[in-house]
């Protein structure tokens, strides 16, 4: 029998977690990494903020902007508005069920939103290598007008899984 954390049961806790991910497809992989993220990201949930879809290296999420959303000048808070855009990003860069972070982010402010507006946050992957990402978000109301543009930067932790996936190896 192996003790709990010794080598050897880490490595075959590992085998047994590469077997289970080669048994799923990449896109079952980012279902369950959506439903597994999303269902305690309590900052996304709290800004009512929903995904419509994920994919292996994107999301697509969406936000209708409420009251308590608004600043000083009756537009939407430029901070939420970075928000969406980064919960998509986490979303997209997290898709691989490889716990990855954002270690930088660069957001551009291009048109006002408002009270009612619904504003979907589209993130694409442009590069992943290595443990290094770039991923593009545009931000966009219903009318189809970018509102924002983020260009975030991500790093993958060294053999950590985001979510526990389905044991479908058996």
């Amino acid at each position: 029998m192996r003790a709990p954390g010794s080598a050897t049961a880490v490595a075959a806790a590992d085998a047994t977690a590469a077997t289970t991910a080669a048994a799923l497809t990449p896109q079952q992989i980012a279902d369950a990494v959506r439903v597994g993220m999303y269902a305690v990201d309590r900052a996304t949930q709290s800004l009512g903020i929903t995904i419509d879809a994920m994919a292996p290296g994107s999301a697509t999420l969406r936000m209708t902007v409420r009251p308590d959303m608004l600043n000083g000048l009756a537009g939407c808070h430029g901070g939420l508005i970075t928000t969406l855009a980064d919960s998509a990003f986490a979303f997209a860069c997290n898709s691989y069920n490889e716990l990855t972070v954002a270690s930088g982010l660069a957001i551009e402010l291009m048109a006002p939103a408002h009270e009612g507006d619904v504003l979907v946050a589209a993130a694409s992957e442009v590069s992943r290598g290595g443990r290094l990402g770039l991923y593009d978000v545009v931000v966009t109301n219903q009318r189809g007008e970018r509102v924002a543009l983020m260009r975030g930067r991500s790093y993958t932790a060294k053999g950590k899984r985001t979510v526990e996936l389905p044991d479908t190896a058996l």
